[in-house]
């Protein structure tokens, strides 16, 4: 984006506050006075106004929008599909909001001014390709693991308080047998509290077993989505269906929004943070960025002390320097963050066109 130092005052800059149905829209020009604000419905007649308001005013520097990956991610598709520039912009810090106050206009007229001052400066994903794809499936896949295991948890807490024949005929066993023998419970008439357990525990199996269901087919889909999308990203030792899926989530469709290496490895937590004052001079670990890309490395690290050799000898190597475990699972991450980034990069090179 052109520095702002440099354009012309007819230019203005748009901030957005987005909700569910409705936004709010602030226009501020390059030297920081307030212009206008805007009330738009979050649908594509209101994004169309909204547009043509901004426009009305000069030629428009950016859109700072809230909330692009959730209420603002029809706006933010609208505008770049329009050739505007559009800034990811966080909420305003408390501070800022205890000093200033809270409103919509409020808020929006902050975006605006995150953007002039150069401290928003992030693209937001496109979310119109196959990761959007891919993120969407992984959402359900993991709410149906969620449901899963909550399942066999309620199954495992009801035995415990079940009448005394009915709860030793069903302790010792293993999670599958468990399940199996819920399954072929026969509760018959509910007039006993035996009756009424056998009845909701077999509920729960089958429950249990529909999700089961659910988790297998969505996981095939991601196998062939990230296989599709990114096959040497999956070719790439330690990698496997979720931890692909994981990484390609926070890269977003368009990872050239990166601008560089270590910003991915900011926005998966794995750079580390200086934490210096007056004479120490240190850093800490980064406890930001996206928990998910972060486990994921962490699973892969893993996975490769175990089983790959060239990692295995790297961390003898460290532990004969005096580097903890924890240290040197910290240092791997950084570096398959390295490896994953120059991967991503290059989409085009390993894209296999989908022909489902």
């Amino acid at each position: 984006m052109e520095s702002l130092a440099q354009l012309d005052s007819a230019r203005v800059i748009i901030g957005v506050d987005t909700h569910k149905d409705e936004h709010v829209a602030v226009a501020i020009d390059e030297r920081g006075a307030l212009l206008g604000q805007f009330g738009l419905a979050a649908t594509a007649v209101g994004y169309a106004d909204l547009e043509a308001w901004a426009l009305s005013l000069g030629p428009v520097i950016a859109f700072g929008v809230e909330g692009t990956g959730s209420y603002g991610a029809g706006l933010a598709r609208s505008l770049a599909g329009r050739d505007h520039t559009v800034i990811e912009v966080n909420r305003p810090d408390r501070s800022t909001r205890r000093r200033v106050g809270k409103s919509d206009p409020i808020d929006a007229e902050m975006a605006a001014r995150s953007v002039l001052a150069g401290v928003a400066t992030g693209q937001p994903k496109s979310g119109d390709d196959y990761v959007e794809m891919i993120r969407m499936l992984k959402v359900a896949k993991d709410s149906a693991v969620r449901a899963r295991t909550q399942a066999i948890n309620q199954i495992k807490a009801l035995i415990v308080t079940a009448p005394q024949e009915l709860r030793v005929s069903l302790t010792g066993d293993s999670t599958h047998k468990l399940v199996a023998r819920c399954l072929a419970l026969r509760p018959g008439s509910l007039t006993t509290p035996t009756a009424a357990a056998k009845h909701a525990l077999r509920s729960l199996a089958r429950r249990h077993q529909q999700l089961g269901a659910e988790r297998d087919d969505l996981a095939a889909q991601l196998d062939v989505l990230t296989a599709t999308t990114a096959p040497m990203l999956r070719a790439t030792f330690g990698i496997g269906v979720d931890t692909a899926a994981a990484l390609l989530v926070a890269a977003g469709d368009n990872p050239q929004r990166l601008r560089s290496e270590p910003a991915f490895a900011a926005l998966c937590g794995t750079n580390p943070i200086p934490a210096s004052s007056g004479k120490s001079q240190r850093h800490r670990l980064n406890r930001g960025g996206n928990r998910q890309a972060n486990a994921a490395l962490h699973r892969i690290a893993v996975v490769r002390l175990r089983w790959h050799q060239p990692t295995k000898d790297y961390a003898d190597r460290r532990t004969t320097e005096g580097k903890t475990k924890p240290e040197i699972i910290r240092c791997l991450k950084r570096y398959i963050a390295r490896e994953v980034y120059a991967i991503l990069q290059h989409p085009a090179d390993q894209h296999i066109p989908h022909t489902a």
